[in-house]
């Protein structure tokens, strides 16, 4: 059977492809016409003059190069390295190079924050506009600070939770090391016969190191729960998920790279806990590790969790949000009992 490109088709030839895409996989159609235009971002970002200087990371990179979760990851984030942003600064050596002191580290985010939103406006936007524009996709852009956002117009209905938008979250505080190729396909392929999705080879950070983001960010939410779970439950899911995949045995195991992480994070992400207290990093990665927070919060985020799954967000790959959190506790003291030796 001879294959015909996705986007060349027509908009109602498009939109019958993701009906049929629907009923093949059991996904949702409008999830997988976002995720189309997530990996749509991802090609045309990683082929800009600046492709070689991007890290794509986060949720997304789990389930898009690394299969280690099923989750539909909506939003796209993206380290760009900090030596090719304040060279001047950075030392040239080194993976994830540390500033000296709490006040460099000040002076390394003033400068990285403001670079990065013009950097952001007046290069990235550019460019990504003008081959959108040249491929005659239907998408308009803006910019919020060091985020690009993509609308683009649905083929579908049923958006609600699922936006028809493309959130791309620029970070410059690291190099995205370490980080591999990886190719990255859309969903729906290879559910529609002889039809040819759009597909991307980024840089991805390794998903070890990503364990550990992950895991330091929810101890940071147990610690100091923010007002609102909007979208929050995912990362207790995508620890579990991890957990599964096995990389969180082999992030435990790489204790150079949970202390890279508390490093970094105290340097950059200096918090403090609900009761006016500094959280501790090192203390996270050296058995003092929390991942399941207290009742309240998790109600919260138990109504954040149902209206994830509502949406067709964990595919097929929801549980009780009751079973979430008692994998959590699991893998919290199996982390704690690593790190103690």
């Amino acid at each position: 059977m001879p294959e015909t490109e996705f986007r060349p088709l027509s908009a109602s030839d498009q939109r019958e492809v993701l009906l049929v895409a629907e009923g093949a996989s059991g996904r949702r159609a409008n999830v997988l016409e976002k995720d189309v235009w997530v990996v749509e971002v991802l090609r045309i970002l990683f082929s800009t003059a600046y492709g070689d200087d991007l890290t794509f990371k986060g949720g997304t990179s789990l389930s898009k190069a690394y299969g280690a979760i099923s989750r539909f990851s909506e939003d796209v984030d993206v380290t760009y390295n900090i030596r090719s942003i304040v060279p001047d600064l950075v030392p040239s050596e080194g993976l994830d190079p540390i500033p000296p002191s709490r006040s460099q580290a000040g002076r390394w985010t003033e400068r990285t924050r403001s670079l990065l939103a013009a950097w952001v406006k007046d290069e990235v936007a550019p460019a990504i506009e003008t081959q959108l524009e040249d491929a005659g996709l239907p998408a308009s852009l803006q910019t919020e600070g060091d985020s690009l956002i993509v609308a683009y117009t649905p083929l579908l209905g049923g958006y609600d939770f699922v936006q028809p938008r493309v959130l791309v979250e620029f970070g410059a505080r690291a190099t995205g090391e370490p980080r591999e190729e990886h190719a990255i396909e859309c969903d729906a392929a290879g559910h529609v016969p002889g039809i040819v999705f759009p597909t991307a080879r980024p840089h991805v950070m390794l998903a070890e190191r990503t364990f550990w983001e992950k895991a330091t960010a929810v101890h940071v939410f147990c610690l100091r729960p923010p007002s609102t779970g909007n979208r929050l439950s995912r990362h207790w899911h995508d620890l579990v998920r991890l957990a599964d995949a096995g990389y969180a045995e082999r992030a435990m195991a790489d204790r150079a790279l949970a202390i890279a992480v508390a490093r970094h994070k105290s340097m950059f992400f200096r918090t403090n806990d609900a009761g006016g207290r500094v959280i501790d990093y090192f203390a996270a990665v050296n058995g003092g590790l929390q991942l399941v927070p207290g009742a309240e919060f998790q109600r919260t985020l138990e109504d954040d969790y149902g209206r994830m799954v509502s949406a067709g967000m964990l595919l097929d790959d929801d549980e009780d949000f009751e079973h979430l959190m008692q994998r959590c506790l699991e893998i919290q003291e199996w982390a704690n009992s690593i790190a103690a030796g």
